[in-house]
């Protein structure tokens, strides 16, 4: 009548043990004794219960224990109409590496029932609610790194001065004191030798980007925080660009927040609390992977946001249109839901904040252009409040006009915007989809050039188009915005980068109808089960016998708008919208500001296996194989891009060919002529013009042109060739003649006779001249970087091995021949930690 969970470490020397009641039918009753186990230790403890458990020979029961599943870990517990169920990871994918910590997404779970049969109450709804609440998610987990948090906020509290700590530092060593106390015997008691110990944070989540919270929330007072593990939604990739073989990873993790969190058409602007449809968070981590630790590697990291228009608006979706129309569901004339979003904004990332809006200014019909009506007065609302200095900045850029005019490079004035954005860029159209991927791949591109210049990897901040650098970047930003466009539109991508550089194929036209069908497909048909297993997971609703079941509520609008159910006990001012003490640490984020009650201090030993990164990546107790490790099997720019011909420069930011490349971009090998006269155009065209010129040049014609909303697209439609085939093969076959003068052919063969003749024509030619040789004793006098000697195949010189080498090589040499050299101090430290981690 007991479930026992184990939980161990990788290497299997540290056990934890979790006692779950099944007695109880519609309770959870979780014990945990906090303590720590090793191997012996917790196979004695099994082996005891399971002899307990044994019935008598003859006698129908139990015949011990066994094992019900191997799991990764625990996601929640979850209770529908019956008792409750536990939720555990039962096969992940390593996705990413990040200072020795791994990233892991969640492929599989396992939903395990609680109760005992024999008091289980039985519902007829209960399999319908446990198939909702798995719908495919892409969740990403990890053991030992805060995922909901920025890199930039793991490190920089830990660069905080000791004695802000001190006090939890004090209470920290207390606890391990009495911990230590409470230890079987030391054989190392009287060697006098100190501990040395090390101090770590351990800091609260953010719950906003947290998925499983509320699947925690009953057990997170009472196991030990080893058992709790937080997972995020949304998308994590990593890729290694080699720069003459030096590795270089970059890591793309995008965070989804849990509020107000929805599909396509059913959720749309924001809340009552200022939380925004579609709100995800993407960082860029670029890192020299030369080098693993936090501590001594080279890490740079930059963050963006989308998310939707934070108004109160939403699309009625009742009628079968492809784009139904907007309205705005309530009046806001002081910016109050705006007031709430951008508070949470400046708590988080501090100032500025960039607003980037890229829906559409003029229409023939008013569609998209309601909403940058109603946002742009909201933004001078809110900024005659705040201190100069901290004002957010509003850009607006008709993206989808600008791309229709053939005089316009789109990516040309994204460059321009993210060369000038000094902050957070907040990106937005009407889906936040197709225009807000591509505006943030310029973005990050830029933020990229200066990351690799940061680090000391290019001589200048600027990547071109048409690099294995950029196409490594490209790609992995293409599975972020199609994974993302999958979990909020029900589709991949429909316009992508190629789309707005316009040297699409033409493969790729029908490529974006199939997606816009799949798109419109999933929004008719089946968001709503989708929405309904969104709220289900969060628990924004929770079954109850005495409530109408989810599938039966005509809408969730009232799951998500809590003011509609309980009036505000106190308003906010609209003037003082931000929240106390925010302007007081700007432009440094509120939430850095006043983490220190939120830590605890963490002291654990110098050599614990808690800490140690090596043991964690290399799993020196495990048989590997180099083809089978994470960093081998990853994207990789040399093996992906790189061609593979012959004197081809191996520079990842050299620009190549698109035929050149390993992996080609564009997807059809077919039409080259096609693509170079596609390439030619577009960089032969003039540079950018204002907008103006693009208003008086165009009239307003968006009806006919295809956005995010699903319409018919014209623009990935290639550029017809003007020449014939004859007239292209000749262009490519064109021989030295024309361009050079010159006729190359083989020459004729010299008979022996007329050889000596020809090399003595040759040197009169280039007779000999007479050099000046300075003498040797002003010449600098070069040396050879190498410590080795210019060696050849005939002598050797042996190198001259330092003291420390030539002690350690003594040092084996005596080993071998039974002469144990004394131990020194850290030797005996480590192997202290080791006897304790395995045997005490």
């Amino acid at each position: 009548f007991l479930y026992f969970l184990v939980g161990s470490n990788q290497a299997q020397t540290k056990h934890r043990v979790l006692k779950i009641d099944r007695t109880e039918p519609k309770d959870l009753v979780i014990i945990d004794d906090k303590h720590v186990y090793n191997h012996q230790e917790v196979r004695e403890l099994l082996s005891r219960l399971d002899l307990g458990n044994r019935t008598k020979i003859g006698q129908k029961g139990s015949s011990g224990l066994s094992r019900a599943v191997s799991a990764f870990g625990i996601v929640g517990f979850v209770r529908f109409l019956e008792g409750y169920y536990i939720v555990l990871i039962t096969k992940r994918r390593k996705m990413a590496d990040i200072g020795g910590h791994s990233i892991y997404k969640i492929e599989d779970t396992s939903m395990i029932y609680i109760p005992n049969d024999s008091v289980r109450i039985t519902h007829p709804d209960e399999a319908r609610y446990c198939q909702f609440l798995f719908t495919c998610f892409p969740f990403s987990d990890t053991y030992s790194y805060d995922l909901s948090h920025s890199l930039q906020y793991n490190l920089t509290l830990l660069q905080r001065p000791y004695e802000l700590w001190s006090s939890a530092a004090s209470s920290a060593e207390e606890e391990v004191h009495t911990q230590s106390k409470q230890d079987s015997f030391d054989i190392f008691e009287d060697e006098g030798l100190p501990t040395q110990v090390v101090y770590g944070l351990q800091n609260e989540p953010y719950y906003k980007y947290v998925w499983n919270g509320k699947l925690l929330e009953r057990v997170k007072d009472i196991v030990h925080h080893d058992w709790l593990m937080y997972i995020i939604h949304g998308f994590c990739g990593q890729s290694k660009l080699l720069i003459y073989g030096r590795p270089v990873y970059i890591t793309l993790i995008a965070r989804r927040s849990s509020k107000f969190a929805g599909t396509r058409f059913l959720k749309r602007g924001a809340n009552c609390e200022g939380d925004v449809a579609n709100e995800v968070e993407t960082e860029q981590i670029v890192h020299d992977a030369s080098v693993m630790s936090f501590t001594a590697g080279s890490y740079s990291s930059y963050v963006q946001v989308r998310g939707s228009v934070p108004l109160y608006w939403s699309q009625d979706i009742s009628t079968m249109m492809p784009k139904p129309p907007i309205r705005l569901d309530q009046a806001d004339p002081y910016a109050h839901v705006a007031a709430l979003h951008f508070n949470q904004m400046l708590q988080r990332f501090g100032s500025p904040i960039i607003i980037l809006n890229l829906v559409k200014k003029r229409e023939k019909r008013k569609h998209e252009k309601i909403l940058s009506e109603e946002l742009y007065p909201a933004v001078i609302n809110l900024n005659q409040f705040l201190p100069p200095d901290h004002w957010i900045d509003y850009i607006a850029w008709d993206m989808a006009r600008y791309t229709k005019s053939k005089l316009c490079n789109v990516l040309d004035r994204l460059s321009m915007i993210a060369e000038n954005v000094t902050g957070v860029l907040r990106t937005n159209c009407v889906d936040c989809l197709d225009r807000t991927n591509t505006a943030q791949f310029m973005v990050g591109k830029c933020a990229l050039a200066y990351q690799l210049y940061a680090l000391g990897m290019i001589d200048k901040p600027k990547l071109q188009f048409d690099t294995d650098c950029v196409r490594l970047f490209e790609e992995l930003y293409e599975d972020h915005g199609d994974t993302l466009s999958l979990q909020y539109g029900g589709s991949q991508l429909v316009h992508r980068v190629k789309t707005y550089r316009k040297i699409a194929p033409w493969t790729q036209h029908s490529k974006d109808i199939m997606q816009t069908l799949s798109r419109y497909y999933s929004n008719a048909f089946s968001d709503a089960d989708r929405q309904d297993a969104i709220n289900l997971f969060l628990q924004v609703y929770q079954p109850l016998e005495s409530k109408p079941h989810l599938w039966e509520l005509p809408t969730d609008f009232y799951l998500h708008q809590r003011s509609t159910m309980a009036l505000p006990q106190e308003r906010r001012s609209y003037t003082l919208w931000w929240s106390e003490g925010t302007l007081s640490y700007l432009p440094v984020p509120y939430d850095e500001g006043i983490a220190l009650p939120k830590m605890k201090v963490k002291r654990v030993n110098r050599f614990d296996e808690s800490i140690d990164i090596y043991t964690e990546f290399f799993k020196p107790y495990e048989l590997t194989s180099f083809d089978d490790t994470f960093c081998i099997a990853m994207t990789n720019s040399a093996r992906e891009f790189m061609p593979k011909t012959v004197g081809v420069d191996p520079s990842p930011f050299t620009v190549r060919k698109p035929e050149e490349t390993g992996k080609s971009v564009l997807g059809n090998k077919s039409s080259k002529e096609e693509t170079l006269l596609q390439r030619k155009t577009a960089a032969s065209a003039p540079p950018p013009p204002s907008e103006e010129a693009i208003t008086s040049t165009s009239e307003d014609d968006s009806e006919e042109d295809r956005d995010d909303d699903g319409s018919v697209s014209q623009r990935s439609t290639p550029i017809k060739l003007l020449t014939e085939s004859g007239e292209s093969a000749r262009t490519q076959e064109q021989s030295a003649r024309e361009p050079y003068g010159l006729n190359l052919a083989k020459p004729p063969r010299l008979s022996f006779h007329h050889r000596p003749i020809f090399l003595k024509w040759i040197s009169s030619l280039h007779p000999p001249t007479e050099t000046f040789l300075p003498p040797s004793s002003s010449l600098p006098r070069r040396e050879p970087v190498s410590c080795f000697t210019e060696d050849s195949i005939y002598a050797v010189c042996p190198p001259q091995a330092d003291r420390d080498s030539r002690d350690v090589f003594e040092s084996h040499v005596m080993t071998g021949q039974g002469q144990m050299r004394a131990l020194c101090r850290d030797d005996m430290l480590m192997y202290r930690e080791y006897v304790k981690n395995r045997y005490m």
